[in-house]
């Protein structure tokens, strides 16, 4: 019978087959092909192109019992890898940079060795694997739509955490990753000769305005016990140094916990638009996007979790750690069915698990990859075992 631990090499090897062929979100063609074809070839039941590039693969018990989904994700990032390991990047500016390779492998890994077990389960396995994580609107929303939670009773998840070490599991229940929005304002001006600024309406002191203005949210009009944040990523104006540009882009992502907070910033932010054309004359234009949600864990789910990290690693590898600002559309699955979105720590003392998510030197260890895959196990033994 094969093994998480017989299967381990397998696994790893997969995860490096995907860390050298990523693919950025919405672009999955290859990947979930592959996945799809390693499905089939346990004798799966799977759909493809659910929801547009995800792939669902059904896995049923010998006799009626609950439907437990377990999902992971396999997008890449458009970033340019700097490790020089024999596993790294072969697509130039993209890479696998959050850990997706490594859900994709886990779950595969978990699959492979369920596939022959069908005889001692009671009930229905759903494996999610879902294509564009890392940009909004998501896959997770399209999936949920195409049906991929149809009769589902329970869904759990899990994230390789590089901030975390090897065998802690961070398990919290109740809000536990923020909502995520993002905003684009394109400030139109008046361009002119530098030397004559009074003939011009200057889009780049306009905009300047703008950016001081949008972090006084945070700091004087939200709660400071409340969790938000609101962070500017892109101005870009200007082409030589003695023209007052005429146009201006900032682009930015708010972050919170509650809606209210939410609605509240986002009034702030077009309150403020206004008050900068009044102000300096220029016109604006804004797209504001409401994205992931709130990912808030069910209490019951999150207690499961936790009590199966302890049997499996001990006392001391359980942490519930505070909320984060980071998003993740896994959110969308927690609206819809109860369940669990834990964290499994990654990193060591050796250098190259030290680089955080979204680092073009990010990597981890592998080890992680059969810690996660030993959650899932128990947690279909929990619900499916006769």
């Amino acid at each position: 019978m094969t093994t998480l631990q017989s299967l381990y090499p397998t696994i790893v090897d997969w995860r490096r087959h995907l860390h050298m062929h990523p693919e950025l979100s919405f672009e999955e063609v290859n990947t979930p092909a592959w996945i799809a074809d390693k499905l089939e070839e346990l004798g799966l039941e799977v759909t493809r192109n659910v929801g547009g590039r995800g792939v669902v693969a059904k896995l049923y018990g010998a006799s009626a019992g609950p439907t437990l989904a377990l999902r992971a994700d396999f997008d890449a990032l458009p970033i340019d890898e700097e490790n020089a390991t024999t596993y790294r990047s072969k697509t130039l500016g993209v890479m696998h940079a959050c850990g997706h390779d490594g859900h994709t492998a886990a779950l595969l890994g978990v699959a492979t060795v369920l596939a022959d077990q069908k005889e001692e389960l009671s009930g229905t396995l759903v494996f999610i694997f879902q294509h564009a994580e890392e940009l909004p609107p998501g896959g997770a929303i399209e999936m949920i739509q195409d049906g991929c939670l149809e009769d589902v009773d329970v869904i759990y998840g899990a994230h390789i955490a590089s901030e975390m070490p090897l065998g802690t599991v961070n398990v919290r229940s109740g809000p536990v990753m923020a909502a995520v929005d993002r905003f684009k304002i394109h400030l139109q001006g008046r361009g002119g000769h530098g030397a004559k600024p009074q003939t011009t309406v200057d889009s780049i002191v306009a905009g300047s305005k703008l950016v001081t203005d949008l972090q006084q949210i945070v700091a004087r009009r939200v709660d400071p016990m409340d969790n938000a944040v609101v962070t500017v990523g892109v101005f870009q104006a200007g082409k030589a140094f003695n023209v007052i540009a005429d146009s201006a882009v900032i682009e930015g992502t708010v972050r919170t916990f509650k809606p209210e907070t939410r609605t509240a910033i986002e009034e702030e932010i077009r309150a403020i638009i206004q008050g900068t054309e009044a102000s300096t004359h220029v016109s604006c234009t804004v797209d504001y996007i409401n994205g992931y949600p709130t990912l808030v864990n069910h209490e019951s789910e999150t207690a499961l979790v936790g009590s199966i990290a302890k049997e499996l690693f001990g006392e001391t590898s359980v942490i519930s750690g505070p909320p984060i600002l980071g998003g993740e559309d896994f959110a969308y699955y927690l609206e819809h069915k109860p369940g669990n979105f834990f964290h499994v720590g990654s990193r060591t003392d050796e250098e190259y698990t030290q680089y955080p998510h979204h680092h073009p030197r990010f990597d981890f260890d592998e080890r992680v990859l059969e810690r996660i895959g030993e959650m899932f196990l128990q947690l279909v033994s929990h619900y499916l075992r006769k």
